[in-house]
Parts: C-alpha cells; sequence; structure tokens
C-alpha cells in the first residue's frame, strides 16, 4: 500500500477551511471506538467519559496501553465535529453526542 493511502484528510471544527493529513488505521480506529460511546441526545457526555468508555474498545495493536489515544480522541472529536456528525451540547464542559 502507498503511503497516500494510508493517510486520511481530517478537517477541524476550530480551523474551517485547514484540512491535515493523518495515519488512516488511528483515526479509523478511534473513530469506531468513539461513536458507540457517544449518546444520540444532548446534553451528551463528557470528553472524559467519552475516553474512558472507548479505551476498552481500542485496538491493543494500534494504541498499545492507550498510548496517545488522548491526541486521536481530539483529532477525530474535530473532525467529526467539521462533518456535523457529532456535536457539544451547551453544558460546561464540553459534553458530545452523536448527531446522526
Amino acid at each position: 500500500m502507498s503511503d497516500a493511502a494510508d493517510k486520511i484528510e481530517i478537517e477541524s471544527i476550530t480551523s474551517p477551511h485547514r484540512t491535515e493529513r493523518v495515519d488512516r488505521t488511528k483515526y479509523t480506529a478511534m473513530r469506531e471506538a468513539l461513536l458507540p460511546v457517544l449518546p444520540t441526545t444532548p446534553p451528551g457526555i463528557t470528553v472524559a467519559a467519552a475516553k474512558a468508555a472507548l479505551l476498552l474498545n481500542l485496538p491493543e495493536e494500534v494504541f498499545p496501553g492507550g498510548e496517545k489515544a488522548g491526541w486521536w480522541l481530539k483529532a477525530v472529536q474535530l473532525d467529526l465535529e467539521a462533518k456535523g456528525l457529532i456535536a457539544r451540547g451547551s453544558a460546561k464542559p464540553v459534553r458530545l453526542y452523536r448527531c446522526k
């Protein structure tokens, strides 16, 4: 597989019109772990609660010992927010929920 195929382009709700290329395997693993733990209604769950729940579903071979999971969670969160697949509830601290 080429290096380009190993990458995926992501967006960020905080930097519109800017994209970043990241590792496809790590992005996909984090996305697949994150979405099922998010509720479908506001106000959602805190990012810390989402991280605690998704760590149980992360593949050990991709994230050994949960290493770098926090960074990848934030990258996937911002991308999915930019795409309108998840949203933030109005309560503090930040709470996330699925839109679709």
